[in-house]
């Protein structure tokens, strides 16, 4: 069975993969699996591995215990697996591929899943800004590329972009809509362009908020809640930062800086910080203390 043939009726593959078992890919495992999909998660070492298996089980846990499971956890747990081996992927119909955003890495991942993939699977990157184009153009089978961009959290978040490369294929644009409404969640399309529609408009309002801060506009609690209590943003840009992390948002803003210009230079705030080993969430201390 293809990736693509029951896509039509809003059906996920049946046989999925998620390279990466880190916070958002395990995330990403964890929507395919309470859709119904076998799914197994590749990390780098067995730690890392074993860490992703945790991660997802707690959140199927959650998931159980606010009665969002329509099976009980045994049958969605013998569905799961983790690995070291990318051979792993040899049978599965799609793989989402979810390490840092870093052109190296993504690259040689990329071609790694490739490689073992049945020349009808489908191949996904959930890169946030990187180009899909451009990582298209290193892959032998560019037609079955595209980006399937998850938000943080993903058991919450209802967005998935859908990003079409130039030399994606056009049944994939469907079946991707069909995958993501099965998934319980919202897709929007677009075409690739440097950090798509919800970073580059994200990303620019949290530069613009970091700089308040710098210039002692407001203190980041305020500057948050004229966004969530005047806009109806449910997380202001800079609780948001932190949630996704300074040093990914470093990241997207040196990219959009080098592809769009100087409005999305990073302010020197967020590059101290990061060099501070101030990341958000995940270190414990950023705009807000975690």
């Amino acid at each position: 069975m293809s990736a693509t043939s029951n896509s039509a009726t809003g059906h996920l593959p049946q046989r999925c993969g998620v390279l990466g078992g880190g916070r958002m890919g395990a995330g990403i495992a964890h929507a395919l699996l309470m859709g119904g999909s076998t799914v197994v998660v590749v990390e780098r070492d067995e730690a890392s591995a074993q860490a992703a298996f945790e991660r997802v089980a707690e959140s199927v846990d959650r998931s159980i215990a606010r009665g969002l499971a329509s099976e009980a956890r045994d049958e969605i747990m013998q569905r799961f697996s983790v690995s070291t081996d990318y051979q792993q992927f040899a049978t599965a119909q799609l793989v989402i591929e979810a390490v840092p955003e870093i052109w190296e890495l993504k690259v040689s991942s990329l071609q790694a899943v490739e490689r073992v993939l049945d020349a009808e699977a489908v191949l996904a990157s959930n890169t946030s800004s990187l180009s899909v184009s451009g990582l298209a153009k290193e892959l032998a089978r560019p037609a079955k590329f595209l980006g399937l961009h998850f938000f943080n959290p993903v058991p919450a978040s209802t967005l998935i972009e859908v990003v079409i490369g130039q030399e994606t294929g056009k049944d994939l644009v469907e079946a991707s809509r069909g995958w993501v409404q099965a998934l319980g969640k919202t897709p929007v399309v677009v075409n690739d362009a440097p950090g798509f529609a919800s970073s580059r408009l994200g990303v620019a309002i949290a530069l613009e908020a970091m700089r308040m801060v710098e210039e002692g506009v407001a203190s980041a609690e305020d500057i948050d809640n004229a966004m969530v209590l005047g806009y109806k943003h449910p997380t202001g840009p800079l609780k948001t930062t932190d949630i996704v992390g300074l040093d990914v948002r470093l990241g997207i803003a040196e990219y959009l800086h080098e592809t769009l210009g100087e409005r999305f230079a990073p302010p020197q705030i967020l590059k101290d910080m990061v060099a501070q080993g101030k990341l958000g969430r995940k270190s414990g201390q950023g705009f807000y203390s975690w």
